[in-house]
């Protein structure tokens, strides 16, 4: 699913333990951010480090007044109240959000997000908040960090290597990254080599420095 949330920014709803993470992760990477929670204590205590309000989003009204039709994507981090988790959603799907992800508790109440229309589910005992905040906040589809400092991404490829040979881009060099493998739709896994050429709706498995991971992902 291409979006663009570096531009439009992301709603986390919910700073419990996942959406403090994710929505920390967000904020550290310069992804706009805007955190909703209804506790008065968690909003005290996070509004020094990230833009929070104060708000009950399973009320339909609270959509419009923090104008999230004007987000990019939006995460529900709710996830000890199944009855808010669905409500918050729904709400989010009648707005429009071009992407919702959703933290879900088991796995019925994964599929009960996913049938309402949460485009992506997460269950915290398999994905961080962090993991999942490089995901959400640019190209990146999967994100591995494999040791400090170190990972492995799957991503959507930058406009300017569109129909370029891995051998004219020279990444390693240019970026000092690698290019592991390709994957063209409908077609098998390639490893990267020479002569391998990025398709505009290929999927690129990258290997290199967490921070120029970042900033490639990033680009247009």
């Amino acid at each position: 699913m291409a979006n663009d949330t570096t531009s439009s920014g992301v709603l986390v709803f919910g700073l419990g333990r996942f959406g403090s993470a994710l929505a920390d992760e967000l904020d550290s990477m310069d992804v706009e951010v805007l955190a909703v929670e209804k506790d008065k204590d968690l909003v005290e205590r996070w509004s020094k480090r990230l833009p929070v309000v104060e708000a009950d989003a399973t009320d339909p009204r609270t959509m419009e007044q923090i104008g999230a039709k004007d987000f990019g994507a939006a995460v529900v981090g709710v996830g000890t109240s199944l009855e808010a988790s669905v409500l918050i959603t729904g709400n989010l799907v009648d707005v429009g959000i071009p992407e919702i992800w959703a933290k879900a508790i088991s796995n019925e109440h994964k599929r009960i997000l996913q049938r309402i229309g949460a485009h992506r589910v997460v269950l915290p005992e398999s994905e961080s908040g962090t993991r999942v905040a490089h995901s959400v906040g640019g190209k990146m589809l999967d994100y591995i960090e494999v040791e400090d400092g170190f990972a492995i991404v799957k991503m959507r490829p930058p406009k300017e290597t569109h129909n370029f040979r891995l051998a004219d881009l020279d990444l390693r060099n240019k970026w000092d990254l690698q290019v592991i493998g390709v994957k063209v739709p409908g077609e098998d896994f390639e490893y990267g080599g020479a002569d391998t050429i990025i398709t505009p709706d290929c999927i690129l498995v990258v290997g290199g420095d967490t921070d120029v991971l970042e900033r490639f992902s990033q680009r247009p």
